[in-house]
């Protein structure tokens, strides 16, 4: 499956998404309690090699999700300059499981995750060149945002910016507030084992339900890489996420949306959302934009789902071409 860039005068040929390109190199970093988690890099050689140096980008991927799927905007990255590393979260992808099956989401407390991604942004920069650029898709931009809000990114090299893919920086749900909504999501715990699932999957495990693109991507082909990579990597294989997962997500997101928490982050953040998200909540991302200090909001509407960075060609170009502005005011290529 191959895609031209179709963002910039990028003349190095099509992206293949369904292989590996051959100058990323896939490897596991050991977290601080031992813990192995899968990371790729891009080492920023050779292919651009004749382009001004860049700096590095860190990418996290979401809830459920792998960095197989966003070979395509990582390997665009590499192409135009930067030093790339996406990371596995803890407990999921190839990097093990945290709950008492090989499908369920899991995690005791996205705590877990903030600390792990202040332990790798320390060895990381230790190892990539400047401008230090975070990015995360979703979950992982709830991550990142956590992380910054609690002040855990080395405050000796801080990020020089941050880019959020339609972040969960709210979760789509009734329109209650979200104490109610975080109180549901207890009870659940309460009432059943708190590792069972939140959700219901399809009928046969690793496969994807027939209805989940509706949510994702109006682009069927990208839609269609993860079950490539699913089938070619069977360890890639995760169905909904455990009740105490939405509970502790829920528990994050007040967290976010404490007084203050988000007016102490002061680097530049662009995020990227949709009114169309049925996943995350859109507002949630517009009001984080009003608080940031530095925030920016490049949104998109009935054109896009959730998956921004794997929409349709022109829908995504438009992401790809505004980060690439934002990035250029902001960390600029020295």
């Amino acid at each position: 499956m191959t895609q031209d860039d179709p963002h910039s005068g990028n003349t190095d040929g099509p992206i293949d998404r369904r292989a590996i390109p051959p100058e990323a190199i896939e490897s596991t970093w050991r977290l601080e309690d031992g813990h192995e988690v899968r990371r790729i890099d891009w080492p920023g050689t050779s292919i651009a090699r004749t382009k001004p140096t860049r700096g590095s980008i860190l990418f996290l991927p979401g809830r459920g999700d792998c960095y197989e799927k966003y070979l395509e905007t990582l390997e665009e990255w590499h192409r135009d300059g930067w030093r790339v590393t996406a990371s596995d979260w803890r407990g999921q992808a190839g990097s093990g499981r945290l709950s008492k099956d090989p499908y369920t989401g899991h995690i005791d407390d996205f705590s877990t995750w903030t600390d792990d991604l202040a332990f790798l942004w320390r060895s990381w920069v230790k190892q990539v060149p400047g401008p230090h650029i975070i990015a995360g898709h979703s979950m992982g931009g709830h991550v990142i945002m956590r992380t910054l809000v609690d002040g855990k990114l080395d405050q000796e090299v801080p990020p020089k910016a941050v880019f959020l893919s339609a972040p969960m920086l709210g979760m789509q749900g009734p329109s209650v507030p979200i104490i109610v909504q975080h109180f549901a999501a207890k009870l659940m715990t309460w009432i059943g084992d708190p590792t069972r699932q939140a959700w219901k999957w399809s009928e046969k495990p690793g496969e994807l339900p027939k209805e989940r693109i509706n949510l994702l991507t109006h682009d069927t082909d990208r839609y269609a890489d993860e079950q490539f990579w699913r089938d070619a990597r069977p360890e890639l294989v995760m169905g909904p996420a455990s009740w105490h997962w939405v509970e502790r997500a829920y528990s994050s997101c007040r967290a976010l949306n404490a007084a203050g928490a988000m007016e102490r982050v002061e680097v530049p953040v662009l995020i990227a959302s949709t009114s169309n998200d049925k996943l995350v909540s859109h507002p949630a991302n517009i009001r984080a934009v009003e608080r940031l200090p530095n925030g920016r909001m490049f949104e998109l509407g009935e054109n896009a789902h959730h998956e921004v960075l794997r929409e349709t060609d022109a829908v995504r170009a438009s992401v790809m071409v505004a980060v690439a502005k934002f990035l250029g005011e902001v960390a600029p290529p020295q």
